[in-house]
């Protein structure tokens, strides 16, 4: 028998669920076209956004608007017909640096949306999908959303976490960026520790080429360098640390690439990895985030591990036991969780 009171419930949160799905191409048009940045600078009418956006049409602004306010992404005052933006939504929507802003988010569900039929075929044969031949820009998209969870945790809560590693970077440590992708992790690192040498490695070209661009002109020297290599092919050695940020979940042969940190490390090196937070069993992981990461993991996680030799296909909801359980197998003989986050842990393996 239905229990209609449950049934309601159900229906009002699919209405939630699909008004978000719906969302995303809106929010996508309006970062493109700078809409949220030019309300933020001021209230507006959907004609007076259209002008400060550049010119544009302004019937299609307004439904536009409107569509975001009835999102509660914008705000909106019937008597004045105009629209704003809250500090809060600002966030969100506008200020770049924040650690919620979402941009990179929305190209993230758009380019899962556009890999769908890829990811289906992997359901019917068990093979896996190459990273980089998701969807268009799949790895613009990921570099985008984990940004602000760097920009705003590496250097400030991250690294001090680790061992006697900030000193050591102070003093002009080298270090490997495993899994780098465009770059971002491996920068901002150079950034903050001038003495120190950084390497990012990824085995995904275009990604090494983009980080490349983002690194031209601002100075660094030969003291920052980007090369394409598998994490189990990197050559170099002596490193006194080596981050991996969110990419160890993704590797086909994890256990293998623990075991090449190990080989890689200089004595007494830390190998740093952060990974998504999620408790230790599947029950853990019934909340929002665990929600996020399980959906990303199976669009994206899963498809590029089972794409590589041995594929293990750890996922993006692991957990610490297990992925202390890899590391531990790659030679390391403390592991130990640093710290962590609402998003992220910071394991520490020595």
């Amino acid at each position: 028998m239905i229990d209609e009171e449950k049934l309601h419930a159900f229906v009002g949160k699919m209405l939630g669920d699909l008004g978000g799905g719906m969302s995303v191409p809106t929010a996508r048009i309006g970062f493109r076209l700078g809409l949220f940045d030019a309300l933020a600078e001021a209230p507006a009418t959907a004609a007076e956004l259209a002008a400060r956006a550049g010119g544009l049409h302004e019937r299609y602004v307004r439904e536009w608007a409107l569509a975001q306010a009835a999102n509660g992404y914008v705000d909106y005052d019937a008597a004045s017909e105009r629209f704003s933006i809250s500090p809060e939504q600002a966030m969100v929507f506008v200020n770049r640096d924040s650690p919620v802003y979402l941009a990179g988010a929305f190209e993230l569900i758009a380019a899962m949306v556009e890999a769908e039929a890829k990811v289906e075929e992997c359901f019917r044969h068990g093979s896996g999908v190459r990273w980089g031949d998701h969807a268009g820009c799949l790895f613009c998209a990921t570099g985008a959303f984990f940004r602000p969870g760097y920009v705003n945790n590496i250097v400030q809560n991250w690294i001090p976490a680790l061992e006697g590693i900030a000193a050591r970077l102070g003093q002009g440590a080298k270090v490997a960026d495993v899994g780098c992708g465009v770059g971002f992790s491996t920068l901002l690192m150079a950034d903050a520790w001038p003495e120190s040498q950084f390497v990012g490695f990824d085995f995904h070209a275009p990604s090494i080429e983009e980080a490349r661009r983002h690194a031209a002109g601002h100075g660094y020297g030969d003291r920052v360098r980007f090369e394409v290599a598998a994490a189990k092919e990197i050559a170099e050695e002596g490193f006194d640390l080596v981050t991996m940020y969110d990419c160890l979940h993704d590797m086909g042969d994890p256990r293998g690439c623990a075991g090449h940190m190990r080989r890689i490390l200089a004595p007494g090196g830390t190998w740093m990895i952060v990974e998504p937070v999620a408790g230790n069993s599947p029950a853990d992981n019934m909340n929002p985030v665990g929600r996020l990461y399980y959906n990303a993991s199976t669009m994206i996680c899963v498809p590029t591990s089972l794409d590589q030799e041995v594929g293990e296909g750890l996922g993006a909801q692991a957990g610490e036991a297990r992925l202390s359980e890899v590391i531990r197998e790659g030679g390391f003989e403390s592991v130990r969780r640093a710290t962590e986050g609402p998003f992220n842990m910071v394991l520490e393996a020595r």
